[in-house]
């Protein structure tokens, strides 16, 4: 396909200008074009995009088109990700959005409503009655057979009108335009967090296109999403406690669970947060258990209840069954409704259609064989070239299989696959689906397309969303769109035929309601926030310490053998990396590159820089609905600046390893200026401050101890005073207190006991005390001071009675500095004391769940 950058920046106004801007696109052979008619002119409802994009001009589209995936990037918007966290997939979008317009939308949201309300029907037939068994209109085998018919769910009955109240629908046109559905998605469908991503990003990206084209908005679909969540415990609450649960961060759409969690308000918590408890389930927070009412879910049925179903399940809550059962817990979807999504069932549904509710479908789905039947079978075997072979029972590792793709052999050897147990296979007519523009290599390309749809149950009907998540191929010559890691996706345009009525907000108790419930967290986000400062501030002191170091040797004058092996002794001892210099011989000291190299990039060294940014990226990527998108931004520079570490220490040291470490120093900085002057003082802001002023204290106290505690001769003693000093950025301070009298017990004087320097250890010990009077379960009436408080007010006495004259003292017996040494030391073993309280009071530690009896979960 030619290049269409100079085409696209020819303004022209007319229809003939129109057909030679778009004369070198693809047209499609056996596939409808959602652009362009047949005759190359583009269809009425894409005029007013297509020339609004011609006239943007090449540079404009890839300047735009570049700031769509800067936008992702800092929002955080990653599918797949992988167990790197520096590496996450970024989220694919094409700036160019797929057109509906009005009308037909009109006849497909009534198609999708009607489908949601055939399903919600089938749902409560096979937890109920089994109708379509007992009349034969379903064989049986579809039903009982399969691993998603959830047994322990027989007659459970959700509150409300509806069992099914979320439901995604994959749909394509065929080669004449009309949507067919290839799949339906029932037990946590996905998609619908990233469609309000892609439109938040293209509004931002091309506003002045997207105002004047009058789109349908999303919001209306989230309302009524909410709106469903809070009156599924009207039975027994007016101001429901809901939370979303998420598999994890290392789930494939945990940006999408953590995105939709803000948008929506709601607590996003793991099964681990959650424990059932005097038949109801109830939220670990800080405050101690909060009773949950309903749990929007997005982990698999089988992995929700380690009891009753996946024992080996590890995202599940233990018990979660009963309580659902009972009536005291209300979850969307339904457990057990993942049976819906077996593609056997789209043979069926005409029929299912026609005795549930005495009508036809709206949309048919596409034509779809079970192999099960005989009849079917044979029709398979001899037309297996032309059709898509499914598993009955949905599973990653189970891809569809594209018989057009296949040689005589592969073909042999799919039938002889099906032939052992034919019931567990589906097959579906090859529909390559519509083809819709994209911009790539400077203009515009065809791209085969599907979109996803949904529905959400809403006051006796289904709400339908005004668009979706279209998905595209990404190769010219791909006509099959696989999932969503290897696909680029497009927002979804429903053109409004006149200006949208604002829609009616949510009551204001339910919204102070989700309020309250902010200020009350899980305690395993607080814990990952006091590990992510904690981590923050082990990587930013062992970089500066090293920053310092190369300084030292790289000056202009020889660094003395003394301080050389002290100061190497000290970057050993900061990082944890032992032994290293601690007890090197002299030919490491002098020749110390490939073990600074080592303790600066190597990410499964535990205690390098490296691998401290690391434990702190993932920490925030486990808690990534509560950073501000100012703090994504920081994140994703570390990112890049370790990227370029890696590349700048590829050879060894370079020429200036002191200028590599700077922007690594900046960021953390930038990082943690942003927490302290951005972040509201909730209990999130006080544990991340609580694990930075913790991990400050050690830190210093470290560093006092291994550098200062062993005496040398007065010149190396005021050089290594000074690299300390300056590792802390205390060097000035110093000098201008102090002028030149580089004296031992006046730099102890500034970095212990100095109240005005924020890095003393005194500084970080009162910050302590008043942080732990804002914590729940220590401001209540108690015979006497908690543990924690104990140690802080010891460790604060300790150092406020330090005689300094008497710490710089060297021990004629050990020749050292003793009384120094004895003192970090002690304060050391308090503040790990310190964490070792708080962790046993406000983290969860709770083991998890043992079952009885092994239960084996397969597709066969």
């Amino acid at each position: 396909m030619q290049s269409q950058s100079s085409i696209l920046s020819t303004p022209a106004d007319d229809s003939s200008s129109a057909q030679a801007l778009f004369s070198d696109y693809e047209m499609p052979m056996d596939a409808f074009d959602e652009a362009f008619t047949e005759d190359r002119q583009p269809r009425p409802h894409w005029e007013h995009l297509l020339n609004s994009i011609r006239g943007l001009s090449n540079v404009g589209m890839v300047d735009r088109q570049a700031r769509a995936q800067r936008i992702l990037r800092e929002d955080g918007a990653t599918y797949n990700l992988t167990s790197d966290p520096l590496t996450p997939s970024v989220w694919s979008l094409d700036l160019i959005p797929n057109v509906i317009q009005s009308d037909e939308w009109q006849h497909i949201e009534e198609g999708l409503a009607q489908r949601s309300s055939l399903f919600d029907l089938i749902l409560k037939d096979f937890y109920g009655p089994r109708e379509l068994i007992k009349n034969g209109i379903l064989p049986a085998e579809i039903l009982f057979s399969h691993p998603g018919f959830l047994r322990q769910c027989d007659n459970i009955i959700t509150p409300g009108p509806h069992q099914l109240l979320l439901h995604g629908v994959d749909m394509v046109r065929n080669s004449s335009g009309q949507f067919q559905i290839i799949g339906d998605r029932t037990q946590a469908p996905s998609g619908a967090g990233y469609a309000l991503e892609n439109r938040t990003v293209v509004s931002r990206v091309i506003p002045s296109i997207f105002r004047d084209s009058q789109v349908h908005r999303l919001s209306a679909f989230f309302h009524s999403l909410k709106g469903m969540l809070a009156k599924l415990a009207s039975d027994w609450t007016d101001s429901p406690r809901i939370v979303m649960l998420t598999p994890g961060a290392f789930s494939n759409t945990y940006f999408e669970q953590a995105y939709m969690a803000n948008y929506l308000g709601l607590p996003l918590v793991q099964g681990s947060d959650l424990t059932v408890r005097n038949g109801a389930v109830w939220m670990k927070s800080l405050s101690g258990l909060e009773r949950v009412d309903v749990i929007l879910r997005r982990v698999d049925d089988a992995y929700c209840d380690q009891a009753e179903l996946r024992t080996d399940s590890m995202l599940g809550v233990p018990g979660l069954l009963e309580v659902v059962r009972a009536g005291n817990v209300a979850i969307a979807n339904p457990l057990g409704s993942g049976v819906l999504e077996t593609p056997a069932l789209l043979k069926f549904l005409p029929e299912i259609s026609r005795f549930l509710t005495g009508s036809e479908l709206a949309i048919p789905s596409v034509s779809t064989w079970w192999c099960g039947d005989a009849d079917d079978f044979d029709y398979v075997t001899k037309n297996i070239s032309d059709l898509i072979i499914k598993s009955a029972i949905r599973h990653p590792n189970q891809p569809s299989i594209y018989g057009h793709t296949l040689n005589e052999k592969q073909q042999l050897n799919t039938l002889a696959m099906i032939k052992k147990q034919p019931h567990l296979y589906t097959a579906q007519s090859y529909i390559p689906g519509s083809v819709a523009p994209v911009w790539q290599d400077g203009g515009l390309q065809a791209r085969s397309s599907i979109l996803r749809a949904f529905t959400v149950s809403d006051q006796g009907h289904f709400a339908v969303m005004p668009g979706g998540l279209s998905r595209v191929s990404n190769g010219e010559k791909d006509t099959i769109v696989s999932n969503l890691s290897s696909s680029k996706s497009k927002d979804t345009w429903i053109l409004a035929s006149e200006p949208e009525k604002q829609t009616e907000q949510l009551s204001d108790k339910v919204i102070l309601q989700n309020e309250v419930l902010q200020t009350n967290l899980p305690s395993r986000v607080v814990e990952n926030l006091f590990w992510m400062g904690r981590y923050a501030e082990r990587a930013e002191l062992s970089t500066r310490l090293l920053r310092t170091l190369f300084k030292q040797m790289n000056g202009i004058d020889p660094l003395p053998a003394e301080s050389r092996r002290l100061m190497l002794e000290m970057v050993s001892i900061q990082t944890g990396c032992l032994p290293g210099f601690t007890d090197a011989d002299d030919a490491l000291i002098d020749t110390p590159d490939s073990e600074l190299v080592s303790i600066i990039t190597d990410g499964n060294r535990p205690g390098s820089i490296k691998a401290n940014l690391q434990a702190m990226i993932n920490c925030g990527e486990q808690v990534k609905e509560m950073l501000s998108a100012d703090t994504r931004i920081i994140i994703n520079e570390l990112r890049d600046h370790i990227h370029e570490l890696d590349r700048a220490y590829t050879n060894g040291l370079p020429a200036a390893p002191e200028e590599s470490l700077d922007s690594l120093v900046t960021s953390l900085l930038a990082l943690s200026g942003l927490n302290h002057e951005s972040m509201l003082r909730g209990l999130d802001w006080t544990f991340q401050e609580i694990g930075r002023r913790t991990e400050r204290a050690l830190q210093t106290a470290t560093l006092l101890r291994s550098s200062l505690a062993k005496p040398l001769p007065a010149p190396q003693q005021q050089q290594v005073l000074e690299s300390v000093l300056l590792s802390v950025e205390a060097l000035i301070s110093f000098r201008r207190r102090y002028r030149n009298r580089a004296r031992v017990e006046y730099g102890l004087e500034l970095l212990m006991l100095d109240g005005t320097n924020p890095r003393s250890l005194i500084y970080q010990i009162n910050q302590l005390r008043k942080h732990l009077k804002k914590l729940p379960r220590n401001n209540l009436p108690t015979s006497g001071l908690s543990p924690e408080n104990h140690l802080i007010i010891k460790s604060l006495n300790d150092i406020q009675l330090a005689d300094l004259d008497a710490l710089v003292q060297v021990d004629s017996s050990t020749q050292t500095r003793l009384p120094l040494e004895q003192l970090m030391t002690q304060l050391l073993e308090q503040l790990e004391q310190f964490t070792v309280f708080i962790s046993d009071k406000y983290f969860d530690h709770t083991a998890g769940p043992h079952s009885l009896v092994e239960n084996s979960w397969g597709s066969q």
